[in-house]
């Protein structure tokens, strides 16, 4: 309820939308610069795999190698707990980033309308 309710309600000038692009660069406030997030495996070896789409992010290649683990070990799948293991644990640090960087996203948006306020109010002053 809390993030529906800054969303929508208390600020909703300042809350990113999640289905556009970010609006500030992403090298913004970093400078030494950041690791850019690529892809290990590539859209050949997806469809390759007949992943689903929504399967098919950061964690493809942990994903397929647990799909190869436990098509050779069926029935006795439970020897692919570590792949799993690996696969959820890179699922929950790509969304734990994701939430960062929304995050980010939410406190520029909100720096950025207190400098355009101050801006404003110091230009009416004069």
């Amino acid at each position: 309820m809390g993030q529906w309710y800054s969303s929508y309600i208390s600020h909703p000038d300042t809350t990113p939308n999640y289905k556009e692009e970010p609006t500030f660069d992403a090298m913004y406030g970093f400078p030494n610069g950041r690791k850019e997030r690529v892809c290990i495996a590539s859209y050949e070896e997806m469809q390759a795999a007949n992943l689903p789409l929504d399967k098919r992010d950061y964690c493809a290649h942990l994903y397929i190698d647990f799909m190869r683990c436990k098509k050779e070990n069926m029935p006795w799948n439970i020897k692919c707990k570590h792949e799993l293991h690996e696969w959820e644990t890179c699922q929950h640090n790509d969304f734990i980033m994701r939430m960062k960087e929304f995050e980010r996203e939410k406190r520029l948006l909100e720096r950025a309308k207190r400098k355009a306020l101050k801006e404003s109010t110091e230009s009416l002053d004069e």
